[in-house]
This record gives structure tokens, C-alpha cells and sequence, in this order.
């Protein structure tokens, strides 16, 4: 086993071993921070840079799958995998207590990738190339798929603000309301994954979209470097997961000392700090791959993880809420989350439904996810 993997380092490229070198240390000395008493402070950003790290290597790693699952899939799994890290640290967190913090990371995961990532991928890609223009189809099925999650995620809320016959019955509508957006999850992989895919069903008849068919061969022509060999990038996944199971404990044991010794609320931890330190390689490489003006395979990648975040993460949260001593949590959301959530995904709704975008768009995005952070800097 130690040969094979040996044997497939040697073809893995001197980048990617640079990548592979940086996050062992990064990890290392998060660790030995942690363990050694450091302040929090110090634990808190070594342990946010050894995420952000795992999250690239994780990336890396399912390039290797890659030829054995097709574009399509890959992409699905790289988004998926690349959560891992924010599902980590918000199990973490909700062992620790922190409703408020995990609430507010579900709502900013998808708030900083929809509105800042994506701002700045249309602010990039539109002073470089132009008018961004980008697969109609792709984007309005992902789209119309974040707005349809969201509402099913605002059930829980609505029906608690309002006081209907289902207020004091969230934990039960919570649980049942996460099974409902599993089961769309996984028939919305289908459905993006099927022959004659979702977003053709969107693009047939409107000359001039690109069709997902061919969206994929350019993912696939311009991905980036070669993918690793397949059983390598195996064994890496599994280490990195481990790892980031390790470094998500000592990221939530660190945060609340954090936020008491430099003034931060809960809400505003969870909603900007946390959120984008489990997104934070995935959300660069969505702006590079702007800037290289791939907008479709940057629109896919930006899109895909709130949607996840949305479909996945926040389901399985309630279902292994009791599993960490956290029972008692539920989807209900402050009117405040809830408000800016929905007000956000339908504005970018709307901006993506053309299938083109400029700078000045991207800078609107932008300086709405900054009011909306500077709305929770007080709680």
C-alpha cells in the first residue's frame, strides 16, 4: 500500500505537493497551537487556514475521480465534498451550543456565494472581458433550485413568527421539513445528472444558450491541471477528512474566546467569519475561473455549493442534532436571516435569468452582502 501511494506521489505535480506540504504544516501548527495552550486567537486563525487548505486538497482530490465519474458528477461531488469543513465545525459548534453561530453560518454559506463570490466573479470577469455571458439554461435551473430550497427552508421560520397551530411544534416540522429537502437533493442530482439533463430542458428552444452538453466538455477541457491518480487521491480524501474532523474541533473551541476578546457576536461570527472560512478556496477558484473567462464552469461551482448548503448541510444538521447533545435545535431562523436570505436569492435570481452580467451588477452584489454583514456586527 505505502509503495502504491508512494509510487503515485512521484506523478503528482510539484504544485500540488507544495499544496500537500503547506497544509500538513498549516494543520501541525494548528494542532500544536491548540494542544499547547496558545491564545485563542492564534488557534482560531491557524485552525481557519489549516480549513481553507483541506478544502483546496479535497478539490484536488476529486479532480483525480474525475475520469471515473464524468464532469457532471464531479462537480456535484466536489461541491459536496468541499462543505465537509463547514459541516464539521457546525456539528462542532452545535455541541458546543452555538445555535445562533450555525444558524447564522447555514444562512451566510449561501449569503457569501451568491452575493460577495459571485459579485466579485462578475466585478473580475467584467473589467477583464467585457459583458459576462454565460449557459442560460445551467444557470436558471441552479437558480430557480436555490430559490425553491430556500422557501422550503423558510417553513419553519414562517410558521413560528406567525404564530400558526404549528408554533411549538418546530423541533417535529424541523425534522420533517429536513427529510423533504434529502429527498429533493437527491432527485435534483438526478436530475442534473440524467441523459437530456435539467438545464436543457431550460435551454432547448433559446438560440444562442449554450447547451449543458457542452458546458461540460469545456468543465472538462479546462478544469485545470491533470487530476491525481485515482486510488492516491482516495487515500488523500480520507486523510483529509480526518484531518478536518480534528481541526473543525480545535476551530469551535477556539471561536467563542475569540469573539469574547475581540467583540464579535454570534451572529456576526457565524454569518461572515465562519461562513466564508468554510468556503474560502472554493470561492477563489470560482473568481479565477472568471477572470480566465470560464463563466460557466465559475457560475457552476459559486451556485452549486449554497445550494448544497441548503439541500444538504442544513438537513443533516437536524438530523444529527441529537447525536451531539443538541436536540433541541430547529430551523427557526430570526425574521432578520430569513429576510435578507430571501431578498438575496431572488435578486440574484433575477441577475442570472438573462444569462449575461457586467461589473456594475457584481458591484451591486457586493455592496449588498456588505450591509447585510454590517446589519448583524451588533447581533
Amino acid at each position: 500500500m505505502m509503495t502504491a501511494v508512494s509510487t503515485s506521489l512521484a506523478s503528482v505535480s510539484a504544485r500540488d505537493r507544495i499544496l500537500l506540504a503547506v497544509t500538513l504544516v498549516v494543520a501541525l501548527a494548528a494542532g500544536a497551537s491548540a494542544l499547547g495552550g496558545a491564545p485563542s486567537p492564534l488557534v482560531f486563525l491557524l485552525s481557519a487556514l489549516a480549513l481553507a487548505a483541506m478544502a483546496s486538497v479535497v478539490g484536488r482530490s476529486v479532480d483525480g475521480l474525475a475520469g471515473r465519474l464524468g464532469p457532471g458528477a464531479t462537480g456535484i461531488l466536489q461541491s459536496t465534498l468541499g462543505n465537509l469543513p463547514e459541516l464539521f465545525v457546525t456539528l462542532f459548534a452545535l455541541q458546543a451550543g452555538l445555535f445562533t453561530v450555525v444558524q447564522a453560518t447555514i444562512v451566510g454559506s449561501i449569503l457569501a456565494n451568491i452575493l460577495l463570490v459571485l459579485g466579485l466573479a462578475f466585478v473580475v470577469g467584467g473589467v477583464r472581458h467585457g459583458v459576462v455571458r454565460f449557459a442560460m439554461g445551467s444557470a436558471q435551473s441552479i437558480g430557480i433550485l436555490l430559490l425553491l430550497s430556500v422557501a422550503i427552508l423558510a417553513i419553519p421560520t414562517l410558521t413560528s413568527a406567525l404564530h400558526t397551530p404549528a408554533a411549538g411544534h418546530e423541533r417535529e416540522l424541523s425534522v420533517f421539513v429536513a427529510i423533504v429537502m434529502l429527498i429533493v437533493f437527491g432527485l435534483s442530482v438526478y436530475a442534473q445528472l440524467r441523459p437530456g439533463r435539467l438545464a436543457e430542458d431550460f435551454d432547448r428552444g433559446r438560440p444562442g444558450a449554450l447547451r449543458s452538453a457542452e458546458v461540460e466538455s469545456a468543465v472538462g477541457e479546462t478544469g485545470g491541471h491533470a487530476g491525481w491518480p485515482f486510488a492516491f487521491a482516495l487515500v488523500v480524501l480520507a486523510i483529509t477528512a480526518v484531518g478536518a474532523a480534528l481541526v473543525s474541533d480545535w476551530f469551535v473551541e477556539a471561536l467563542t474566546p475569540t469573539m469574547d476578546a475581540l467583540g464579535i457576536s454570534e451572529a456576526f461570527a457565524g454569518l461572515v467569519i465562519v461562513a466564508i472560512a468554510g468556503n474560502a478556496v472554493e470561492n477563489v477558484v470560482g473568481i479565477q475561473l472568471a477572470a480566465k473567462n470560464q463563466a460557466d464552469y465559475a457560475l457552476q461551482i459559486i451556485l452549486q455549493s449554497p445550494l448544497q448548503v441548503a439541500l444538504l448541510v442544513a438537513p443533516v444538521l437536524v438530523l444529527a442534532a441529537p447525536l451531539v447533545g443538541a436536540a433541541t435545535f430547529t430551523l427557526v431562523f430570526s425574521p432578520l436571516l430569513l429576510g435578507v436570505l430571501l431578498l438575496a436569492v431572488v435578486l440574484v435570481l433575477f441577475v442570472v435569468f438573462d444569462g449575461t452580467s457586467n461589473w456594475v451588477e457584481g458591484v451591486i452584489l457586493v455592496g449588498l452582502y456588505a450591509c447585510i454583514a454590517a446589519s448583524f456586527w451588533w447581533g
